[in-house]
């Protein structure tokens, strides 16, 4: 569970089964049991087409951006799920096309300033490096801004200037109310953030509780970290 403006992490080995969960909260995965509670909805399989409407957005272990697109062009796509114009309309451009793609233009403008990447508002993706394009990524994941952000090893191949100015980011994002599933490899980031940790091995939950509870323990020490006690 995570409650509303909470930081959650989970941890664990490869094949722990960290993405799986985060792809079931998504609705890109059907559970074979169970069910999934989203702002008091349930759900046996979240629908993957109304995930963004119920708040839901998510970055990518391996990065999904546009790479022919600029910047500013892959973050307007995060407003897709706020779109209600007909495919008339947008071509055309009438009726509510107008205002929609103004306020998906201003939207995005917004999220880019907060993640100081002005600089590169028109640049391709595809000629920025490894750091600035996992940035785009979660940019264009605030834009349809959601009440439940899922990241998927969103540190990972970062610099440690790269990893500062992430968590930092973070900071910001959850001091706006906004819900975060962390998932992530490189733990000091999580340290100075994390309210609570959740340990997966296999599937199964070992640990639970606050970092320094969850890094004390032996059983995580063991399996996690390959330290023997």
């Amino acid at each position: 569970d995570v409650f509303p403006g909470e930081i959650r992490a989970i941890i664990g080995p490869n094949g722990a089964g960290k993405s799986s969960l985060i792809n079931l909260i998504s609705g890109l995965y059907r559970p074979q049991r169970g069910t999934i509670a989203i702002d008091g909805q349930v759900f046996s399989a979240v629908p993957a087409s109304r995930a963004a409407k119920l708040g839901i957005a998510r970055t990518y272990q391996n990065l999904a951006l546009f790479k022919g697109l600029t910047v500013f062009e892959n973050i307007v796509t995060g407003r897709s799920s706020t779109v209600r114009s007909t495919f008339i309309e947008q071509v055309l451009g009438v009726g509510r096309s107008p205002a929609e793609e103004r306020d998906s233009r201003e939207r995005a403008d917004t999220v880019i300033t907060a993640l100081h990447l002005e600089a590169i508002r028109d640049r391709p993706v595809g000629t920025l490096p490894y750091g600035l394009q996992k940035r785009v990524e979660l940019a264009r994941a605030l834009a349809c801004e959601p009440k439940l952000l899922l990241l998927d090893e969103i540190a990972g191949g970062l610099t440690e200037g790269e990893c500062r100015s992430l968590v930092a980011t973070i900071r910001a994002i959850h001091a706006r109310g906004v819900a975060v599933i962390w998932i992530e490899h490189v733990l000091h980031a999580l340290n100075s953030v994390v309210e609570r940790l959740l340990v997966l091995h296999f599937g199964k939950v070992i640990g639970i509780g606050k970092p320094e509870q969850i890094m004390a323990s032996r059983d995580v020490r063991e399996i996690y970290l390959g330290i023997e006690v």
